[in-house]
């Protein structure tokens, strides 16, 4: 089992992150101090008897970073790769998503290393089960409140949901969010996060002057986030003229059929296999033109290497971490608008609150008015950072951490240390 420290890549990215918004509104040294380091960080051995009886032990995770505006909230993530220094990274984010939001949560998040694609239903129901026993005395609605990211769903959800309602005795709904309506689930959560890109990219648009539906769009990362996004903009008109998973990409310049796409990839999970258009490599891919470009995947795929290679106008960070600070300059430099991810992806996390008030109250909304309230919050969110960042002339990154970290510092300073 590896070291204690969070030390990885990803991590140093995070915390190169912090120090530049730290810098820039003069943070106090012990403040900056405590937010360096998650409150809590568990790593947990999680044994599992698979299909053949054997017994695997994988590696399980939760990183705790900071809840002085209300319970931790963070997804959990099933990823080969995972390790204890990007899940810490992620929970610093999702600190910043909260805050900058908005909402009475810190940040948190959680995973296994595993490759849910190798494993059976019965094998991840297992997997799924004992990584919430070990977690029982760490989570709960009012502590910590998990949610589905890359590699888990609403079914993930539903388990993590009946493990921990069968340890309590009684039915928790507010234990996660992203889980099936039928169980206290909320309607437009699994659309939320791609919606809210969307909606963040009808305002940076007007912030320059174009028009959305004569802008091309390539999507970067094919799952829930991109797919959706994807066809929420096929709907508003816009062309998407390429996607990209794991397989490779597909590419047409005059624009894809992004239903057809969409339901080609659920059927068969391999983009690269879809008849119509260029097949195009992964490292290439981010280097097609268009004039929105939208990472859906995982961390740092824009970085020093390929930053002045991209042909974009826009970047909207559909995933978390997507661009390296080094690239962030050569895309200021080159006059790009990098939508950050703590702005452009926060639809999830605010239909998550709005699922964990639903759950609490007993009290359930209309799907209409999930949309209304996440575009109206996604809207706000935006001016604030599009205000700052021009009154502070800095990048809207920059302006979103600025006004996160001060909202997490003053209320820090209000509550005080308990020492």
């Amino acid at each position: 089992m590896e070291s204690l420290s969070p030390n990885s890549s990803v991590n140093e990215m995070a915390l190169r992150q912090l120090d530049l918004a730290a810098d820039s509104i003069d943070l106090d040294p012990n403040l900056r101090a405590r937010l360096r380091k998650p409150d809590h960080a568990l790593i947990v051995s999680v044994p599992v008897r698979m299909d053949d009886e054997s017994v695997h032990v994988f590696t399980g995770y939760r990183v705790q970073h900071n809840d002085v505006l209300g319970p931790f909230k963070g997804g959990i993530r099933y990823y080969p790769d995972l390790n204890l220094g990007e899940v810490s990274a992620l929970a610093m984010w999702m600190t910043w998503k909260c805050s900058l939001a908005g909402l009475p949560f810190g940040g948190a998040k959680g995973g296994i290393a595993c490759d849910p694609k190798q494993l059976s239903r019965k094998e991840i129901q297992g997997m799924t089960r004992r990584y919430t026993a070990e977690l029982l005395n760490f989570i709960g609605p009012q502590i910590d409140i998990p949610a589905p990211d890359m590699g888990t769903n609403e079914q993930v959800m539903a388990w993590i949901m009946d493990t921990y309602s069968q340890h309590k005795g009684y039915a928790v709904p507010g234990i996660v969010t992203g889980k099936p309506v039928a169980i206290g689930g909320t309607l437009g959560r699994k659309e939320a996060t791609g919606r809210g890109v969307v909606y963040a990219l009808e305002q940076a648009v007007d912030s320059l002057g174009l028009d959305l539906q004569k802008c091309s769009v390539l999507i970067q990362g094919f799952g829930n986030v991109g797919s959706v996004t994807g066809r929420e903009l096929a709907r508003l008109g816009v062309s998407v003229v390429g996607v990209s998973d794991r397989s490779g990409g597909i590419y047409n310049p005059r624009g894809l059929p992004v239903e057809a796409v969409a339901r080609f990839k659920e059927q068969n999970n391999k983009l690269l296999e879809f008849p119509e258009g260029e097949k195009i490599g992964g490292k290439e891919f981010l280097e097609l033109p268009c004039d929105i470009l939208i990472p859906s995947a995982s961390e740092m795929q824009i970085t020093q290497e390929n930053a002045g290679k991209l042909k974009c106008r826009i970047i909207a960070e559909g995933a978390n971490g997507p661009t390296t600070p080094e690239a962030d300059k050569i895309l200021a430099d080159m006059g790009v608008l990098v939508i950050p991810d703590i702005l452009a992806n926060a639809g999830g996390v605010i239909v998550s609150y709005f699922e964990w008030v639903q759950d609490l109250q007993n009290f359930f909304w209309t799907e209409d008015e999930i949309n209304k309230q996440l575009k109206e919050m996604m809207t706000r969110s935006f001016r604030s950072v599009l205000e700052a960042s021009r009154k502070e002339r800095a990048s809207l990154r920059l302006a979103a951490l600025m006004i996160a970290i001060q909202r997490v510092g003053r209320a820090m300073l209000l509550r005080g240390l308990y020492a």
